[in-house]
């Protein structure tokens, strides 16, 4: 593979990482997965001694650079071909598409007042790619706190894809976009408020009340705590169904 062909490389963080070349999946050993994925995470040329006090932080600084060292050597083929190795820096090539970097910028765009949904934004492709968590199952530090960052960019920027897709009408999508939130986190209340306005919207009353009560009942299992007066409010109409 020449470095022409560096475009059609593909690191996925989201939902897990995986590596491909066009359509095909590459394998890669465990300390190269993770060389990979810190230099995708990072979007820059990371010093040589960042990365191996970052990745083997247990160990001596000689050991850290050795397995950097091995890492670096078992990226043959399309592996090494993701990588620009300098002397004293390493960075993803620029020409490589890491899902995370367009996720981050959609829900940016999302999220931005000054700036009218797109067509192309509103739609199932959007909701799609703020679906998947970073790195699930990862526990190393300097993943959690960047998962942790994503977790809120992303839930917020369905709860406002929620919004946009009630107001143009399309509520199959506004409860499909709240749904996602709501199992990313079923204890945040602003992705529950979501899905029943979602669900009020196309007239599901039904649908609206059955959630909150299972909202309610999770709320009081896991954190002994109630609904805030807000959320009951969206449902005060509803025939005194909850006993206000």
């Amino acid at each position: 593979m020449g470095n022409g062909d560096r475009s059609s490389l593909h690191v996925t963080l989201l939902g897990g990482f995986r590596l491909f070349a066009g359509s095909d999946q590459m394998t890669l050993s465990g300390g190269s997965e993770r060389l990979l994925a810190f230099t995708a995470l990072c979007g820059q040329a990371v010093p040589r001694n960042l990365i191996a006090g970052t990745l083997w932080p247990d160990t001596s600084e000689q050991r850290a650079y050795s397995s950097l060292r091995s890492a670096l050597a078992r990226l043959d083929g399309v592996g090494r071909k993701i990588l620009d190795v300098g002397a004293t820096e390493i960075r993803l090539s620029p020409e490589v598409r890491v899902d995370l970097h367009g996720a981050r910028a959609l829900a940016r765009r999302v999220l931005d007042p000054a700036v009218m949904t797109e067509e192309e934004d509103l739609s199932a492709k959007a909701v799609e790619a703020l679906s998947g968590g970073l790195l699930p199952g990862w526990y190393d530090g300097w993943v959690l706190a960047e998962a942790e960052e994503w977790q809120q960019l992303r839930l917020h920027a369905l709860e406002a894809l929620t919004a946009d897709f009630i107001m143009a009408g399309r509520f199959a999508d506004a409860v499909s976009a709240a749904g996602v939130a709501v199992r990313a986190e079923p204890l945040r209340e602003s992705a529950c408020a979501a899905l029943i306005r979602a669900h009020l919207a196309e007239g599901n009353q039904a649908e609206a009340l059955r959630h909150f009560k299972r909202y309610e009942r999770h709320l009081h299992e896991e954190l002994a705590l109630r609904p805030t007066p807000q959320l009951r409010e969206l449902l005060a109409e509803l025939h005194g169904a909850l006993g206000r």
